[in-house]
């Protein structure tokens, strides 16, 4: 048996061994939030939101070149949702976000004072479905299981136009599923096809578990899959960052263009993917895939919030405000060589 003392002498040990072990862990997590959320220095630390995808090709080669820029390091922050990056934005967790079109618009009228700022390469989406049905031609879909990355995407109002023009209303199952699960989720059966952003598409296409049905500009020309949103409050801050983003960007589409291999090896490693398979990804869709057509246009995101509204995603099409284009007009896309050339 434990003496009194002896007793209150271990309890009184336990309590400051978890005092101190308390205080160190809050020392540790207060300096991981000040590591991953703060300047270090004189360089600044701006956090981007992106899912892996070739449209947000910026993203990648933005944090890969600015690792050696004093003045700022454009952070790469991979997400697997694109409403979890919405958040993320709507919380100041990430300045900048690579978002599905639609989105946007959903953002902005909750509350969110977002700006459309630039638009990703455009031409890279595409309907894959699963080989073994031997499906030839859209109304080979009737009666079959859909996915695209959410409602409110470009996709979903893609394939619901096309279902109006072809007098299929509601005849196609349409389910929202993240892209990183698409394939998986065709080759066990769950899906039947899906419709999504590369190198998602082609992971199947590769494998032959999935069929070609169509590429996106088929059905949509200029087609819009991501775009970049950020607050006006950071404009309103600092618009020679948001500029320098903007130009960076942009000019990371143009370098891709001529160097997808190399663009295909730095974004393998963020995106956690083959680098045989981004490579084969950014050679199907080169030709397709289009970098300099990046300003964003009130018409273009008209014609989003009008679809939905007709499909009933939202209730006003009401978009005022929303495009800030001052940095994508300004943007200079001359001498693009080196990856370094990126953020001169």
């Amino acid at each position: 048996m434990l003496s009194n003392n002896r007793k209150k002498r271990l309890t009184w040990s336990r309590t400051w061994s978890f005092a101190i072990g308390s205080v160190f862990w809050a020392v540790f997590i207060s300096g991981l939030h000040w590591w991953l959320n703060f300047d270090h220095g004189d360089q600044k630390i701006v956090k981007m939101g992106y899912m892996p995808v070739v449209t947000n090709m910026a993203a990648p080669l933005l944090d890969y070149a600015s690792t050696k820029d004093s003045e700022v390091h454009f952070k790469a922050l991979k997400f697997s949702s694109f409403a979890e990056m919405g958040e993320a934005l709507r919380n100041d967790e990430i300045q900048v976000a690579f978002i599905i079109a639609p989105l946007s618009i959903v953002l902005r009228q909750q509350g969110a004072d977002v700006k459309i700022i630039y638009i990703g390469n455009r031409h890279e989406s595409t309907l894959v479905t699963r080989s073994e049905l031997n499906i030839k031609d859209f109304q080979g879909l009737v009666g079959k299981t859909v996915a695209v990355p959410m409602r409110f995407s470009g996709h979903n109002l893609s394939l619901l136009r096309l279902m109006e023009e072809k007098n299929l209303r509601g005849e196609i199952n349409i389910v929202e599923l993240n892209p990183p699960d698409m394939a998986s989720a065709l080759a066990s059966g769950s899906l039947d096809a899906y419709y999504v952003g590369e190198p998602f598409a082609v992971q199947t296409l590769k494998d032959g578990t999935s069929d070609l049905l169509f590429y996106v500009e088929e059905v949509w020309e200029s087609f819009i899959c991501n775009l970049v949103i950020v607050k006006q409050s950071l404009i309103q801050e600092d618009p020679e960052l948001v500029e320098k983003f903007v130009q960076g960007a942009v000019r990371s589409g143009i370098w891709a263009k001529k160097n997808p291999d190399e663009a295909a090896e730095i974004a393998a490693r963020y995106w956690s993917q083959s680098v045989d398979l981004v490579k084969y990804a950014l050679h199907v869709a080169g030709g397709r895939t289009v970098y300099d057509e990046y300003l964003p246009r009130i018409e273009e995101m008209q014609e989003i919030a009008d679809l939905m509204v007709r499909y009933q995603l939202i209730e006003s099409n009401n978009i005022e405000g929303i495009i800030d284009a001052q940095f994508a007009e300004n943007v200079d896309t001359d001498h693009i060589e080196s990856i370094d050339d990126i953020l001169r």
